[in-house]
């Protein structure tokens, strides 16, 4: 069997909310976080390696929540499990004075560069994506034939994917007639109203179609894509001034720059399932409800595993 690979980018879990990780919080009544969900989901569609992207400093509270468990749910499925550490100074030359940010997205991928040589899937830890998101990822990346000069991204219908707590950044994308993103525009304070969206810019709300394609920051990579984000990454340190501290080398950003250079192909596969997780902490209530509905309704079975 062809392995396929489900990289899962939670160095940043917990830096949002202060002490504690509340991504790591459970979500339903069997102690399941939503972290288990990806990864029910990404078995059952065929993902046969998993590869978590932590930070060193949270790597024992990790393990104790989600990481030991899920290895011995993946071993029982055949599925192999590694861990790499997204570490502030493994960069091309010296760690400018003060610097405490993380490196973006960007980096982060390109850490896993010596344990993944497969087509891969790229997803936040903290958010639910559903089940036909990993179906069609898949699909795509185990295709008998694959460009290296082409990916691809998972994009949700904006509607189901905001939040009733405040606003949102969402990749707003351009597919062409072929299925291709055309452009994809990062677009900040995205809120939701009865009747529809709308982007708040200082005093004016400018009205958005909630039927819009976005990016949930979910791409189809292949092992190629790695010399492409060190030979970027090289040049995105070189090029940042040393006084500039938060300077981030970002995957949507990378990828952008790629498609106006016309240097990439992005197939655009799409989701109808709702997308939610975690961007402020008064979700978490809303999360719980969205996946016991789920339950509910037969989608998932009560204990995951």
């Amino acid at each position: 069997m062809k392995t396929t690979t489900l990289l899962i980018m939670a160095a940043g879990i917990g830096s949002r909310f202060g002490t504690g990780i509340k991504q790591l919080e459970p979500v339903d009544d069997t102690d399941h976080i939503i972290m288990d969900y990806s990864i029910h989901d990404a078995i059952e569609a065929g993902f046969n390696h998993v590869v978590f992207i932590i930070r060193k400093d949270i790597e024992k509270e990790f393990k104790e929540v989600i990481g030991d468990s899920i290895a011995s749910v993946c071993s029982a499925h055949d599925v192999t499990v590694d861990y790499v550490f997204q570490d502030i100074k493994d960069i091309p030359g010296t760690l400018p004075e003060g610097r405490t940010k993380p490196w973006g997205t960007g980096q982060a991928i390109l850490c896993c560069k010596d344990v993944v040589d497969s087509p891969f899937l790229v997803i936040n830890a903290d958010d639910y994506y559903g089940k036909q998101a990993y179906v069609e990822a898949y699909e795509y990346l185990t295709r008998e034939t694959t460009s290296k000069d082409e990916i691809c991204m998972v994009s949700f219908v904006l509607k189901n994917t905001l939040s009733d707590n405040g606003g949102v950044t969402r990749g707003v994308c351009k597919v062409n007639e072929n299925g291709y993103l055309a452009d994809i525009v990062e677009t900040s304070n995205i809120e939701k109203y009865e009747s529809g969206a709308a982007v708040h810019k200082g005093e004016e709300y400018i009205s958005i179609d909630i039927e819009s394609s976005v990016s949930m920051n979910m791409w189809g990579l292949t092992p190629e894509f790695f010399q492409i984000l060190e030979s970027g990454f090289e040049a995105f340190v070189a090029n940042t001034p040393a006084d500039n501290l938060k300077a981030e080398y970002l995957l949507p950003t990378i990828i952008g720059d790629l498609l106006a250079e016309k240097k990439l192909a992005v197939k655009v596969l799409t989701s109808k399932d709702k997308w939610f997780g975690v961007t402020y902490k008064e979700d978490k209530d809303s999360v719980v409800s969205e996946l016991q509905a789920l339950i509910h309704a037969g989608v998932y079975p009560k204990k995951l595993f």
